[in-house]
């Protein structure tokens, strides 16, 4: 059961760490990241959850090949996580369908978020990731103030826009006292599958210069790729579809810095006493 604690947040006691992954703007890829990411942190050993905490626009029921119309088995008051990709998968897309909009205003759209969290029967996770939606608003700071995350990434192409945006986003997580693990600069390049030829569409060196300007990691460039936009709408996560593909390995590379990050962040064990007879 998860339990809220003396501080008002809740104890999800069969999850050691809470990765939330988020854009200050929409159109970045953010959903693909998560998706490939928590597919990542799975084949390298770590039991992974994946939360789809975007209440108006859900989309990990499509990209993790979970069928229409699946619907979450309630056992005791509990959401029993969808299973698909090797991941425990929670998302609003499988409580309403896909005609059905979310007409809410914040407090209600934050109140969702929060129960899909805690009421759904998470078992034994090394990692959740949570796909943040975009923005700064309610169901972030619900996030940072119910649960304790141990870290954010930060999602963003290289364009102008797009870094600006990013930049609140790093802003707000600092506010609320969320680590923020790296940058994640997506749609960096994109090759030509005729020629070969290989272009910065969107500019290039946005994502170095805002994580050099927050003193944060430059986690990964990902290309913006046909094949791992394909397979996604084909619900085939491209780490798992393709594993030995490069775009699969940046994701592979990227799981591990996490793994990496999360760790060095974690506060020291406190000293062992040990007693002994002289």
């Amino acid at each position: 059961m998860n339990n809220p604690s003396e501080g008002g947040q809740f104890e999800l006691s069969e999850v050691r760490h809470i990765i939330a992954v988020a854009s200050g703007k929409g159109g970045v890829g953010k959903s693909t990241v998560a998706s490939n990411l928590a597919v990542a942190l799975s084949l390298q050993g770590q039991q992974t959850g994946l939360l789809d905490a975007d209440i108006y626009g859900p989309s990990q029921g499509l990209m993790m090949g979970v069928p229409t119309g699946t619907r979450p088995e309630v056992v005791d008051d509990l959401l029993q996580p969808i299973m698909s990709c090797g991941l425990q998968c929670m998302s609003m897309s499988f409580l309403a369908s896909a005609q059905t909009p979310a007409v809410w205003r914040g407090p209600m759209a934050s109140g969702a978020m929060q129960q899909l969290l805690t009421q759904t029967q998470w078992r034994s996770l090394d990692f959740l990731v949570i796909d943040m939606p975009p923005g700064t608003g309610d169901i972030q700071l619900t996030l940072a103030q119910r649960v304790r995350v141990d870290g954010a990434l930060i999602v963003t192409t290289p364009q102008d826009i797009a870094l600006l945006d990013a930049r609140k986003g790093i802003e707000m997580f600092r506010k609320v006292d969320v680590p923020v693990l790296g940058v994640v600069e997506n749609m960096s390049t994109y090759r030509c599958r005729h020629c070969g030829a290989e272009e910065a569409i969107f500019g290039t060196g946005g994502g170095l210069a805002i994580a050099s300007e927050y003193d944060t990691a430059l986690l990964a460039s990902l290309p913006l790729d046909l094949k791992t936009r394909e397979l996604t709408d084909q619900g085939k996560p491209v780490v798992l579809a393709e594993p030995e593909s490069p775009g699969a390995q940046l994701y592979l590379s990227l799981a591990s810095d996490v793994i990496a990050a999360v760790a060095a962040n974690r506060p020291p064990d406190s000293p062992m006493i040990s007693i002994v007879d002289d």
